[in-house]
């Protein structure tokens, strides 16, 4: 599917960026790999780091959209992971995250139909579903625009977006955090009832992969995956730290959900993932379009939800700690 293609990928020096590129190069004969991203001194590390020639970097803002054109002229796919992320700050820059958020994914829809990419892939996240923080108020925007920007692009170019959760071993991240403390470091907990739903970045690799291969453009992908208290993930890493309770902070939800019920509707379930197709029938065909998924799943109940507080696939603290031996191979070592 993807050998012979040119790739782009916005925000390719971030966390998803840089492992999806190695996992492309590893996997796949591209004819070009293209990263475009704002950060310099990230792109000189991850040019030096992969040394290949059939890699380009480009240096841009998806603010710009002159920029966007030129980088994305003669692209086949384009996975769009850039955004800014950090809740709590995003919530005292709010202009900054419609900036990035919402107008930079209006300017990479423009620039995809301008240069009749094929497929283009947004990376959204569960924050999106029934927001209640600035970040994710944006990437429900993203989404909404990516779902729709299939009526301007005349079937040439398809639009789709995949939804899911905190990434394990991601740039950042809590877990990262808290593998950088000592053991006599105090630790804040928001809340001892929270729960997240947790990702590795190989399955998030995966649920990219499998969009690609099925999009009609319109579609939300959603993985089936784990979820965990933030008091069990705690307890797993850091298991001597002294805890604080600390309340939740701005912007944040007690759970988290990747699909609501409104949204159950009109959602397909398969082996391995959800799709949640769109409701516009003066925009998609939906039963010709999207034939092949419908008739490869089975619709939700109406009243169905995803949430990660009754989410049965539960992440135990065994599968945690193996799965970070993989990401933070360094930290355990060290401990050894």
């Amino acid at each position: 599917m993807l050998n012979g293609k040119t790739v782009l990928i916005t925000g390719g020096t971030g966390s998803f960026g840089k492992s999806f590129s190695k996992f492309l190069l590893k996997n796949y004969h591209l004819k070009k790999l293209i990263i475009f991203s704002r950060d310099e001194c990230k792109q000189f590390k991850m040019k030096t780091s992969l040394n290949r020639n059939n890699v380009r970097f480009f240096i841009g803002d998806v603010r710009d959209l002159e920029r966007l054109e030129r980088a994305f002229n003669g692209v086949d796919i384009v996975i769009h992971a850039a955004a800014l992320k950090h809740v709590p700050l995003l919530e005292y820059n709010p202009f900054e995250a419609v900036k990035t958020n919402v107008i930079g994914t209006q300017n990479v829809i423009n620039a995809a139909i301008n240069k009749k990419v094929d497929q283009v892939i947004l990376i959204s996240t569960d924050k999106a579903c029934q927001p209640v923080n600035l970040y994710g108020s944006t990437k429900l925007c993203a989404e909404k625009l990516f779902i729709n920007g299939n009526s301007y692009s005349g079937g040439t170019t398809r639009f789709s977006a995949v939804r899911y959760g905190n990434v394990l071993g991601s740039r950042g991240s809590i877990i990262e955090t808290l593998l950088q403390k000592k053991p006599s470091d105090e630790v804040s907990i928001t809340d001892e009832n929270m729960t997240r739903f947790w990702i590795t970045l190989y399955q998030s690799f995966q649920l990219v992969i499998f969009a690609l291969a099925n999009m009609q453009g319109g579609e939300i992908f959603i993985p089936k995956i784990k979820s965990m208290k933030l008091v069990d993930l705690f307890e797993t890493i850091m298991p001597h730290n002294p805890k604080k309770i600390t309340g939740i902070r701005p912007g944040e939800k007690l759970h988290e959900i990747l699909i609501h019920k409104e949204e159950a509707r009109h959602c397909i379930e398969l082996k391995n993932y959800y799709v949640i197709l769109p409701e516009f029938e003066e925009i998609f065909d939906i039963q010709n379009k999207f034939s092949s998924i419908i008739a490869q799943g089975q619709k939700l109940s109406p009243n169905f939800s995803y949430c990660s507080n009754s989410n049965p696939a539960r992440l135990t603290p065994s599968e945690l700690e193996k799965i970070l031996k993989i990401y933070f191979p360094k930290y355990y070592k060290s401990q050894a």
